[in-house]
């Protein structure tokens, strides 16, 4: 695929000229070729390469621009400031370009020359337990990263880690032999989750009776009794089901077959622990079983240990975390493990890594990567939360949004058809979710506000998604036979939205790269400024515009409504033809 980016099609150019003026040595440094308000593209090399040559900058832009030699791509070269070279491109370069990008199904971004077996790590809840604002940022994220990923040829393996093991399943499955098989199975059916928990928890805390028998049901549910297996089953099944019903109704693409729980590992970890003993690559401390990953301390500034089995023989997450981190490289052959989980874990999944890495788990070429993220925050600036106080179900997060996204639609276009009306709500309220949530630095807190985030104007989803629906209203008021192409460049608002149009690639490299998915919802937004900008300056249909002008500028908003889809789809944002 021949590069349709004007920075990957430059930037050799300049290279070449660098060579040309001063010799092979400077054949590996970085041309510095990037976009700027000032030309099309700017190089900055000449700023680098004067502490080399010790001659000034402006001199060492001068050589460079006279190396440069006639080509298809560039128009202009020229000196600015203190030794900044900018670069104009040829308008038929652009159109082009831009015309390849609209005739190709990938957008112009071709497929990673080194794929990748990338096991992503996201979601995550815990089993009899309900979905809430928490797991919001781990699915929305890493939901997204998996589109790209795959988007870019890596073969994308998702691992939903849900949380099914352990000292909490004895108070559940007790509660549940309290309530009737039936009756828990309505409750859990329903999406009752966080009442069922806290019913048990709330018999846990206040019936002594109770709680022996939890207790006791732990030992037999650790022992495999087969009675305790099956409601612990039931659990899962039910659980499960709920989960994925959540799912579709947010649009991530997990499924029951990503499930890969903590149970799965329960067989791992006495051998792996036997493993760690025999091989001295273990300490006993107190009486467990640890590991101490170097370069972490406490407060007293003594080693920080992992805990991979507790004095009284029990294991923890760590040893979860360690059998998990080895099948996912030795098992299911990952270069690439990603774990898409809050930024408080940051320390415990650093040592678990470090951990793997001096055990020899992580071979020479592998990646294992945190994808952190900050909190959601309510409009108070606290930590997200209901009226009463609680943790807010995502389920309820979702159904308001679509609930107020529903009423906005209403008041700006009452004549869409009921159903038609609905449908747009559920994409511009999911959509209003994810975008709030994908537009953000990933790290960084952000704040849940409906009345901002379900809005048609400003960075919202909104906006990408009316700018999309106002390119399919252009072409059914064009009608089916109009001629569309062949592109011109010619007005300054053309070029200014080529230019944006060509970066696609770019920006989806960039989440590939930096698994940053606000770079590509900050591309779409700025691709949608440039459609509005261009559609306002640039008359299309009016009956005084040349029928070969109209046509070039219906092929640049079909290429435009393309790319806005294509990316919003990356984000798992769908789009709807009417607004």
């Amino acid at each position: 695929m021949v590069s349709v980016d004007p920075v990957e099609s430059v930037a050799p150019l300049v290279q070449a000229a660098v060579v040309a003026a001063f010799g092979d040595d400077h054949r590996s440094i970085d041309p510095q070729v990037r976009r700027s308000d000032r030309a099309d593209l700017q190089a900055d090399v000449a700023m680098r390469l004067s502490r080399q040559l010790k001659q000034p900058p402006p001199t060492v832009a001068a050589q460079i621009i006279a190396a440069i030699p006639p080509n298809d791509v560039i128009e202009r070269v020229e000196l600015a400031g203190p030794g900044f070279i900018n670069i104009t491109l040829r308008r038929d370069w652009l159109a082009s370009a831009a015309t390849n990008a609209d005739a190709d199904a990938r957008r112009g971004v071709p497929f990673a020359t080194q794929p990748d077996r990338v096991v992503i790590d996201y979601s995550a809840p815990n089993v009899a337990k309900e979905m809430h604002v928490g797991h919001l940022r781990s699915t929305v994220i890493g939901d997204a990263l998996a589109r790209v990923l795959a988007w870019r040829g890596h073969t994308v393996i998702p691992q939903n880690h849900l949380g099914d093991w352990g000292t909490p399943f004895g108070m559940l499955i007790e509660h549940l032999i309290d309530l009737g098989e039936a009756q828990a199975t309505q409750e859990l059916a329903v999406g009752e989750l966080a009442v069922f928990y806290k019913a048990a928890r709330q018999k846990f805390d206040s019936d002594e009776t109770f709680k022996e028998r939890s207790r006791q049901r732990v030992v037999a549910l650790q022992g495999g009794d087969p009675a305790t297996l099956e409601k612990w089953r039931m659990l899962l099944d039910s659980s499960t089901r709920y989960f994925e019903a959540v799912y579709a109704k947010l649009g991530a693409r997990l499924t029951p077959a990503d499930v890969c729980a903590e149970s799965f590992y329960n067989d791992r970890l006495k051998p792996l622990a036997a493993e760690l003993e025999s091989t001295g690559k273990s300490t006993i401390s107190d009486g467990a079983l640890c590991l101490f990953p170097a370069g972490f301390t406490g407060r007293d500034k003594q080693p920080l240990p992992l805990l991979v089995r507790k004095a009284d023989g029990g294991f923890g997450y760590a040893a979860t975390d360690l059998a998990a981190i080895r099948y996912r490289i030795e098992t299911l052959k990952a270069t690439r493990v990603l774990y898409v989980v809050g930024a408080p874990q940051a320390v415990h999944l650093s040592m678990v890594f470090q951990a793997a890495r001096e055990l020899g788990w992580i071979p020479e070429g592998v990646r294992v990567e945190h994808v952190a993220f900050g909190s959601v925050l309510g409009t108070d600036g606290k930590m997200f939360k209901s009226r009463s106080g609680d943790t807010v179900r995502l389920v309820d997060l979702i159904d308001a949004a679509i609930e107020r996204a529903e009423a906005v639609v209403r008041a700006k276009s009452p004549d869409l058809e009921p159903d038609v009306r609905s449908e747009v709500a559920r994409m511009v309220g999911v959509g209003s979710i994810k975008y709030a949530d994908l537009s953000s630095d990933r790290i960084k807190n952000y704040t849940f506000d409906l009345d901002r985030m379900v809005s048609f104007e400003g960075d919202t989803a909104g906006y990408l998604q009316y700018a999309y629906a106002r390119t399919r209203s252009i072409f059914r008021k064009a009608g089916a036979n109009v001629a569309v192409g062949p592109l011109r460049v010619e007005a300054p608002e053309e070029r200014a939205l080529v230019l944006v149009l060509l970066g696609f690639g770019a920006a989806v490299k960039a989440v590939e790269t930096s698994l940053e998915p606000h770079r590509l919802a900050g591309y779409l937004h700025d691709l949608a400024g440039a459609f509005t900008t261009f559609y306002e300056q640039c008359p299309i249909l009016r009956s005084d515009i040349a029928p070969d002008v109209r046509a070039s500028r219906l092929a640049l908003v079909e290429v435009t409504s393309k790319t806005l889809k294509q990316g919003l789809a990356l984000l798992g944002i769908d789009v709807p033809d009417r607004m």
